[in-house]
């Protein structure tokens, strides 16, 4: 993975770099910061886990986010779609996921299948961050980070070039479905534990 001198070196320069600080758990959190990373009249596709979602408009999701571990970084654009399997309509499918608006990259193992330290994870995601700007940082809950990136501006062939060199970093590749669930940020895992937000530039959003 990639490391400087000016990289932050763990959690704790991460946080030390952020804009915007949360210093304690408060159910606010979560609504906050998607108020600034979605649009007021978005459709939102969050869920407890992988079987129990929604896709709502935003204002439906009022005081509901804080208690979700998932959501689609990008807007959907309706309610349902159509699954790839072709059987029947749900309300989380690449068909009713809209254009990109966030492109999460997360450093989770390297080539042996080892757990990437936390510090070359941020040293890596700092280092993107001089190609897109970094929106957001979220702790999984677990031993990774999922790193926002605003995309919504940028050509779809420049972020499949992005995403492919982060990708040569140790990035998940999963991730590049525009489907794809990633960790609310501020939510909770199903084992309690917090997704805490470590870094946060909402004037990153144009």
């Amino acid at each position: 993975l990639v490391s400087a001198s000016n990289s932050p070196g763990g959690l704790p320069d991460l946080w030390e770099l952020s804009p915007v600080r949360f210093d304690a758990e408060d159910n606010s959190t979560a609504e906050s910061v998607i108020d600034r990373l979605f649009p007021v009249d978005a459709l939102l596709c969050c869920g407890r886990s992988t079987a129990e979602f929604a896709t709502r408009p935003r204002e439906e999701w009022r005081g509901q986010l804080a208690q979700q571990a998932l959501i689609v970084p990008s807007p959907m654009s309706t309610r349902a779609g159509k699954r790839i399997n072709g059987e029947g309509e749900s309300e989380h499918t690449r068909d009713n996921t809209g254009p990109r608006r966030h492109l999460i990259v997360e450093f989770d193992k390297d080539e042996r299948g080892q757990k990437i330290p936390i510090g070359e994870q941020c040293a890596a995601l700092w280092h993107l961050n001089s190609y897109l700007p970094l929106v957001l940082v979220v702790h999984s809950g677990g031993k990774s980070l999922h790193s926002w990136f605003y995309c919504a501006s940028t050509p779809e062939a420049g972020l499949l070039r992005f995403f492919r060199y982060a990708v040569s970093l140790g990035a998940d590749n999963r991730l590049w479905l525009r489907e794809q669930f990633v960790r609310m940020p501020e939510g909770r895992r199903d084992n309690g534990n917090r997704q805490a937000v470590y870094y946060f530039a909402p004037e990153e959003i144009n």
